[in-house]
């Protein structure tokens, strides 16, 4: 196969969703380096002693995804949205498992990047911003995606849109929305 890499790996994962196993053998290599970027930027975020290792994150994550044979596979932008989905729930499974008798005592602080933070830098707890997301998702499904795929994914606004099959002007409009109500609640949970 031969041509632009984007299009290749979206007929490569259509391929696998088909049944093609060889498909999938032949998309890791190509998506690897990408999802171990993915995984960098996550562990960066957590705290300096954390016992997950980039490569083991991206491995769990990589057997999380060879189980979602019922996913429709659109493009590579929603590979790498499903991804980073399955990363952050390893993360925040890992921090629940690690600080299950002490709430709060050793939970990483995630710094919020800019486009989440445009004002300021705020530290904020893993576990209250998966928590927190959870409940978005239940308020509002699509603002919560739209935060997984730009915040987690690290997806822009066209790939987002596309993703979700919306407009930008939607995305733009919700993830401002949606970043709005994650301060107020984080916020609110750490004054508690």
């Amino acid at each position: 196969m031969i041509g632009d890499p984007q299009t290749e790996i979206t007929q490569l994962l259509r391929q696998w969703q088909q049944g093609d196993s060889e498909a999938l053998e032949t998309l890791m290599p190509r998506v690897y380096n990408e999802l171990k970027r993915l995984a960098g930027s996550y562990l960066r975020r957590e705290r300096p002693d954390h016992t997950l290792q980039s490569a083991a994150l991206v491995n769990e994550a990589y057997l999380r995804l060879v189980d979602q044979n019922q996913t429709q596979w659109q493009n590579k932008a929603h590979f790498f949205g499903i991804a980073a989905q399955m990363m952050r729930r390893i993360l925040a499974d890992h921090a629940r498992s690690h600080n299950a008798e002490k709430r709060g005592a050793g939970v990483p602080a995630l710094e919020l990047d800019e486009a989440l933070a445009e004002a300021q830098t705020r530290n904020i707890d893993m576990l209250d911003l998966d928590e927190a997301l959870g409940r978005l998702e239940k308020l509002d499904h699509q603002q919560g995606k739209i935060v997984e795929l730009r915040f987690f994914g690290g997806l822009s606004i066209e790939d987002t849109a596309n993703v979700l099959n919306i407009s930008p002007a939607t995305v733009k409009r919700d993830w401002a929305a949606a970043r709005a109500w994650l301060f107020r609640e984080v916020g609110a949970r750490r004054k508690v």
